[in-house]
């Protein structure tokens, strides 16, 4: 009996000294994780230009690629409750996916994010057409907009990777006035956060509103539709519209109706409000959300849950406006990444930005940059899980 008992402590402290030295190869591996960004070809324009992308990593584990072929983020992984890493965005498996069309998935959108009526503003006395190219209206900076041009990019190194993306948009592209000198730089933070600095300078007063337009589904891109994820919108107004998606007049208030969002709300509980002539011109949720602090204050502006991955997404910006978007124009046909097709509301937008067709309307905040002044604006979107 003694030497059973003699065996058995044996084996147990076998068993802990194990588990032990298993414990502290884990903790030094952790110790040991550092950030970095490397970068490889990711395919070659119809003009012969070769597309690299980027590849951010933190400490934490979370990775996001980046393309400079439109400033695209292709891939962006986030832990839910256990720990799991899962890639969040909406995209294509290759550079081939992003050429036969896609809806803005991952890119910077400009010059102008969101819709100017008609494609036509003045300034001053000056009058300008741009490129319509929805409805009869300009979208997201025209036919070939920022997410169809090749940026400069740069890597930078460090605690936290970043990287440096800029591009000139010249006087007359698409319309606009103005060589305008842009930069937007990703930084992949510690805390599982990305964050985007965008500036911009002119030559020639000109309209400047510039935002990232990425689809999100926390449960996994290509796992079923968003209709159950959970969103705060710290908002207390938003800007009703026309059939064309065009405001209309002031904002109107959320509460009473399906725009409230002011505590968490399962998306999917009222998108199909037939009685709601917004929700029918949207088809579904594409509306601009008034920002309750307007300030150019870095604030929080958004959290969206998913409930059963417990994956968080906080979204802070200095901008004054978010536009919620529900995928209402996913239809299937695009093939995403590995194999996914893309249905029906199956990923949604939080673009942080100026009011639509603020360039034509004064009682909206102003977008006009002039020569000397710098545009600025920050947005983060920042993970956890719960």
């Amino acid at each position: 009996m003694k030497n059973q008992q003699f065996k058995c402590v044996l084996v147990l402290g076998f068993i802990a000294l194990i588990l032990h030295a298993c414990t502290q190869k884990q903790e030094k591996k952790a110790e040991n994780a550092t950030s970095s960004i490397e970068k490889s070809e990711f395919g070659t324009l119809p003009n012969g230009q070769v597309v690299t992308l980027f590849t951010l990593r933190n400490a934490q584990g979370m990775e996001v690629k980046i393309m400079d072929y439109g400033g695209t983020i292709v891939s962006w992984t986030a832990p839910d409750r256990a720990g799991k890493y899962e890639d969040i965005t909406l995209g294509c498996d290759s550079l081939s996916g992003y050429l036969r069309g896609v809806p803005y998935f991952g890119a910077i959108v400009g010059r102008y994010g969101n819709r100017i009526a008609k494609g036509k503003f003045q300034i001053d006395d000056n009058k300008y057409t741009l490129a319509t190219n929805n409805i009869g209206n300009h979208l997201h900076g025209g036919i070939k907009g920022f997410d169809k041009v090749l940026w400069s990019a740069t890597p930078v190194s460090g605690d936290e990777p970043a990287l440096k993306l800029t591009y000139l948009s010249k006087d007359g592209e698409e319309g606009y006035p103005g060589n305008v000198q842009v930069e937007v730089v990703y930084t992949l933070q510690k805390d599982n956060a990305l964050k985007m600095d965008y500036s911009a300078t002119t030559d020639k007063k000109t309209i400047v509103n510039l935002t990232n337009h990425a689809y999100f589904n926390l449960a996994g891109a290509g796992n079923g539709d968003i209709l159950g994820h959970e969103l705060v919108l710290n908002a207390a107004t938003f800007l009703p519209v026309d059939s064309t998606l065009i405001p209309l007049k002031a904002p109107m208030a959320v509460a009473g109706t399906v725009f409230d969002f002011s505590k968490s709300t399962k998306i999917g509980l009222r998108i199909a409000d037939k009685t709601d002539q917004q929700i029918k011109f949207g088809g579904g949720y594409d509306h601009c959300w008034v920002l309750a602090d307007s300030s150019k204050n870095l604030k929080s502006a958004a959290v969206l849950t998913e409930p059963i991955s417990g994956r968080v997404m906080e979204v802070l910006t200095t901008e004054p406006a978010i536009q919620f978007y529900t995928g209402n124009f996913l239809d299937g046909k695009i093939i995403g990444k590995k194999g996914h097709p893309y249905p029906f509301r199956s990923g949604l937008c939080l673009e942080t930005e100026h009011f639509p067709d603020a360039p034509n309307r004064p009682d909206f905040p102003t977008t006009i940059l002039v020569p000397g002044a710098t545009y600025r604006t920050t947005t983060i979107y920042r993970f956890s899980a719960k």
